[in-house]
């Protein structure tokens, strides 16, 4: 068979997933450049759930310790998922959205595939690799706040809670940042300035990226400390967006997360899902320095001029902080997603999150997520009545 029909067959088999396979200039070479000739054939068709090996291999018309080996290499590249249970070992194909954004720069890797995807995985998102998320309210992840920056924690839900979303889970892992990592490595990119390897990811999803070396295991602590650092860092806690069982933990950054970027430069209403918190600012200590503003990651701070507090001292500790310019910090909340990235490194602590009045809850789990990303796209292509 040419190998331009392989390829094809491959794409028209990925348009079956639950996100399709968006058109673009750049997903012919992209599809080429992410899998070889021979495993392009031999992923067309291959179920996108779990079987088992013995299925696999009678659907294939292959000897199951030739598949095994050929699959087990694939899982490693990232292109396939493999799970173990028992004795039973099973395989699935990944689809689309998880191999661009996902498994295959998780290990951080330099090698020619890696470098020569970056480019092409980056143009497809502006391109139109990325649209299916254009019209869903139902966000991939969701804002998870930073605790400390909460000023009532007596309400707070599980699933706002960074210790309860743990406590869900007793296996831990950290991988590269796709997203960051994807930047690094495309000459067309500017490097990211924020720390790299804290993708967090827990349970089922945890145990496959070990044992494919797409990520390394760590402890509930070091878990804790990757979240604190990121916090230090400014970047904003992403949580898989559902109440139960919630594997991901992203730490993003505006200048290469996906879902933030969305809101950026593809101009999406939403990037990711805000949490039940907003920003409230205290203009009675507020000094201007303009720390927050530089934090924000949605541009939702700014300085505006107040001459009256113009050489006010507000005391921290033992130090007196001193209103140099006559600035404070005012906020739009209907850009505010609650993340606490402001108010974590506020000087003065002028500014804390507060419950929103109007009270969004998460989908329960990954099967209501799905329900409801998909009636989220039949309501956009729906005519107007």
């Amino acid at each position: 068979m040419p190998e331009g029909e392989i390829y094809d067959r491959l794409r028209d088999w990925l348009k079956q997933t639950w996100y399709g396979l968006p058109e673009a200039d750049e997903l012919a070479p992209l599809i080429k450049c992410a899998y070889t000739p021979e495993e392009a054939s031999l992923l067309t068709g291959m179920p996108f759930s779990g079987r088992n090996l013995e299925e696999l291999a009678e659907m294939k018309d292959m000897d199951p310790s030739e598949l095994r080996e050929q699959l087990d290499a694939m899982a490693k590249k990232g292109l396939v998922f493999r799970t173990v249970r028992g004795d039973t070992v099973r395989y699935s194909l990944n689809d689309s959205f998880f191999v661009n954004y996902r498994s295959v720069f998780w290990p951080g890797q330099t090698d020619e595939r890696s470098k020569a995807m970056a480019p092409l995985v980056n143009e497809y998102y502006y391109h139109g690799g990325w649209d299916k998320w254009r019209d869903t309210h139902t966000k991939v992840l969701r804002v998870l706040p930073i605790q400390k920056t909460i000023e009532d924690t007596r309400q707070i839900l599980p699933y706002e809670e960074v210790v309860k979303v743990l406590d869900q889970h007793n296996y831990f892992t950290v991988s590269i940042c796709p997203c960051k990592h994807r930047k690094n490595i495309d000459p067309n990119s500017p490097d990211c300035k924020y720390p790299t390897e804290v993708c967090l990811h827990f349970g089922r999803l945890g145990h496959y990226i070990v044992e494919n070396a797409l990520g390394r295991e760590i402890t509930r602590q070091e878990t804790e400390e990757i979240l604190r650092q990121c916090a230090e860092a400014g970047l904003v806690h992403g949580v898989s967006n559902m109440q139960e069982g919630p594997d991901t933990i992203c730490n993003c950054d505006p200048c290469c997360c996906v879902t933030l970027e969305a809101f950026h430069k593809l101009k999406h209403a939403e990037g990711m899902n805000r949490s039940n918190y907003q920003v409230s600012t205290n203009n009675e200590t507020c000094i201007g320095c303009g720390l927050c503003v530089k934090r924000c990651p949605m541009e939702a701070l700014d300085l505006e001029d107040d001459p009256e507090t113009k050489d006010r001292i507000t005391v921290v500790g033992n130090k007196e902080l001193k209103n140099k310019k006559g600035k404070v910090s005012v906020a739009n909340i209907n850009v505010c997603i609650g993340c606490g990235v402001c108010a974590y490194k506020c000087p003065t602590k002028s500014l804390k999150l507060e419950r929103r009045e109007a009270i969004e809850h998460p989908p329960k789990d990954a099967g209501e997520w799905m329900k409801q990303w998909f009636d989220d796209h039949k309501a956009a292509q729906a005519p107007n009545k």
